[in-house]
């Protein structure tokens, strides 16, 4: 749309105020309005920053008033920030529907790319980054919770779910019962704040840490979870078998060759399944 203005997209710190970039608080300085999801919470931030500019509330109850006054305002040329309390926008956060909008308008969409606790957990968990899939909030119901994760038990890449403090030792528990207790898991706590913690493990020694220290339970929480076995699904339970019975005797290696030339099997994959194997005693 010609002579509209621009919808832009800025992502703001998960904690730590230093991880605002200049060009966000150069652009927060220059547009005519920001969109915020809780005028309240991003005053504080505006404020710490010395940005005057001016705000109005966006968020996931907004009616279609809101959302007209944003669209008038960018058809008339003004420029608007959109803003969620902390991290990128849209990423668990509102703001869908009114980018969705914003584009079928053909008004011009930037991103001002920043802090997101989605990539930051997967970047230090120790997991795989090749493929990865984020799920958001698991449901808060233990059946609901259950029947989603059971979805995606077999999914060979790494999974990224938020979760409440009050219900992660539930979902944990759950993604045992789930996924089995030898899966690997990472839980980032308070990213970038003052109690920030990390813990990679295996499903139960996770919930176990997380059981005998309480604190582990506040904050917010991002749960990074280790894909299932590809390899191990494709060699059959029969080969599985022949090479956990040999693992006992022998090593990798040697176990890896022999059961190769009993079941026919690729070598190569046996020998990766018998270092997982060994990995999860």
């Amino acid at each position: 749309m010609e002579n509209s203005g621009i919808l832009y997209v800025i992502s703001t710190p998960i904690g730590n105020l230093a991880d605002m970039t200049s060009r966000a608080i150069n652009i927060l300085n220059n547009v005519d309005i920001i969109a915020c999801e809780d005028t309240r919470s991003s005053r504080s931030l505006l404020n710490h920053l010395d940005i005057k500019t001016k705000c109005i509330s966006y968020h996931e109850h907004s009616d279609y008033k809101e959302t007209e006054l944003i669209l008038e305002t960018l058809r008339s040329g003004a420029s608007i920030a959109l803003i969620s309390d902390a991290g990128t926008p849209l990423i668990c956060d509102p703001g869908f529907k009114l980018v969705r909008t914003v584009r079928n308008l053909g008004i011009n969409v930037i991103p001002v790319p920043g802090a997101c606790a989605v990539t930051a957990a997967l970047s230090v968990s120790g997991l795989s980054t090749d493929s990865f899939l984020f799920k958001g909030f698991l449901p808060r119901k233990k059946l609901d919770r259950i029947k989603t994760l059971k979805d995606f038990c077999d999914y060979p890449f790494t999974l990224i779910f938020y979760e409440s403090p009050h219900r992660v030792l539930k979902s944990l528990k759950d993604i045992e019962l789930t996924f089995g207790s030898k899966r690997r898991i990472f839980m980032a706590r308070e990213m970038t704040k003052l109690f920030e913690t990390y813990i990679l493990g295996s499903v139960e020694d996770l919930i176990d840490i997380v059981e005998r220290d309480t604190n582990n339970q506040k904050g917010e929480i991002v749960l990074v979870v280790e894909g299932c076995e590809k390899k191990s699904k494709m060699l059959g339970d029969a080969s599985t078998k022949i090479l956990t019975l040999l693992l006992e005797e022998i090593s990798s290696s040697k176990a890896s060759a022999i059961a190769a030339k009993i079941t026919g099997a690729n070598k190569k994959i046996l020998y990766q399944e018998a270092i997982r194997i060994k990995r999860d005693k």
